[in-house]
């Protein structure tokens, strides 16, 4: 088959895909800006997705692609489409709204990347749930979408109803949406902030939570356009900033807590990973990195140290797996710590008016 061929056939499963918000084809939409076709039946796609587009829609040109005869690999770049010219009018921000079926909503972030934020967000969810709650989990971390992997439900998809509603995965007794679940894992994501803001949206208002008693938001890190996004949308209850021992981190973690005070969102506390190694064998702990950071920043910010959780190879292992350590080890010495931050967190959510009957 020659590559004229085969860049017909790409063109012909193309134009079978429809762009519900625009009526056309993605071709006809203007939505594909370049195939490339290379030795061996490899596709490369320019993709456009606009901020009102389903994302959805990227897992389609994928699938119908793959599809074609002569195609043995299939690769989509997704861009945001130009946002529009700002108009002269004032147009004042979102204001959050009440969602009570959520429950309490809180944000779990960090300053910095690699400081275990999804670790500590998925354990907190599903200690929660072992405490009989009904918990939440939205995986916001729209750069990185790791929930899917630590809660072994990679490469699931959610359900849609007939009245085009989500229905979350479901896993260790917490319901949870993630872009993971929604887009290939190979997809070049280059995110422009309305999309960010519609994909938050969505995970708010068009998946079918049911009653819920906790919303736990891994958020991903530093302060952009998902967490203003999040805040201008729900009523959120706290905030977590997760950081590690060393003053790199937790400079950086003070920039997340700084963000999250200007929004008007409490900071519920600190929560200190890796800090220090505990020997699995004879128990001694050793501390790896600096020590006393969690609760240098916790007294800076007047805040509470809610958990002070120790390297454990278990951890990265369940995490992995997609058993949270929380389940698999809980009475590890992580486990333990995560578990005792599920704990304290029902505890401040009952004090503050939250959930109380099981």
């Amino acid at each position: 088959m020659t590559e004229q061929e085969l860049r017909a056939r790409v063109a012909a499963a193309l134009t079978n895909i429809v762009n519900p918000r625009l009526g056309t084809d993605v071709i006809s939409g203007g939505q594909v800006t370049e195939v490339i076709i290379a030795e061996g039946g490899q596709v490369r796609i320019a993709f456009t997705l606009a901020s009102e587009d389903p994302a959805g829609l990227v897992r389609e040109v994928r699938r119908a692609v793959r599809q074609v005869e002569g195609v043995s690999e299939v690769r989509v770049d997704v861009k945001g489409a130009s946002p529009a010219p700002p108009t002269p009018k004032t147009v004042p921000p979102p204001q959050p709204r009440a969602m009570p079926h959520l429950g309490t909503v809180i944000a779990v972030s960090s300053g910095k990347g690699g400081v275990g934020k999804s670790t500590v967000a998925v354990n907190l969810a599903a200690g929660l749930a072992a405490r009989g709650r009904r918990v939440g989990l939205m995986d916001g971390d729209i750069y990185g979408p790791n929930v899917p992997r630590m809660l072994g439900v990679l490469g699931e998809q959610p359900a849609i109803t007939p009245e085009r509603r989500i229905i979350p995965l479901a896993a260790h007794g917490v319901k949870l949406i993630s872009l993971g679940s929604l887009i290939e894992r190979d997809v070049a994501t280059i995110w422009r902030g309305p999309i960010i803001t519609k994909i938050i949206t969505q995970f708010l208002g068009d998946v079918d939570w049911g009653q819920l008693d906790f919303f736990v938001v891994d958020l991903p890190p530093g302060t952009g356009d998902a967490q203003l996004s999040l805040v201008q949308n729900v009523q959120v209850a706290s905030g977590i900033i997760v950081t590690t021992p060393q003053e790199v981190a937790v400079g950086d973690a003070l920039r997340g807590a700084k963000m999250f005070e200007k929004v008007g969102v409490p900071v519920l506390g600190i929560v200190e990973n890796m800090a220090g190694f505990v020997c699995p064998h004879c128990g001694e702990r050793t501390d790896i990195f600096a020590t006393g950071g969690g609760q240098r920043l916790a007294d800076e910010l007047g805040v509470p140290l809610l958990a002070s959780v120790p390297i454990q190879a278990q951890v990265q292992q369940a995490g992995e797996q997609g058993t949270p350590v929380v389940v698999g080890e809980p009475d590890s010495p992580a486990g333990t710590a995560l578990r005792a931050l599920a704990e304290r967190v029902e505890r401040e959510a009952a004090g503050a008016g939250g959930p109380v009957a099981r």
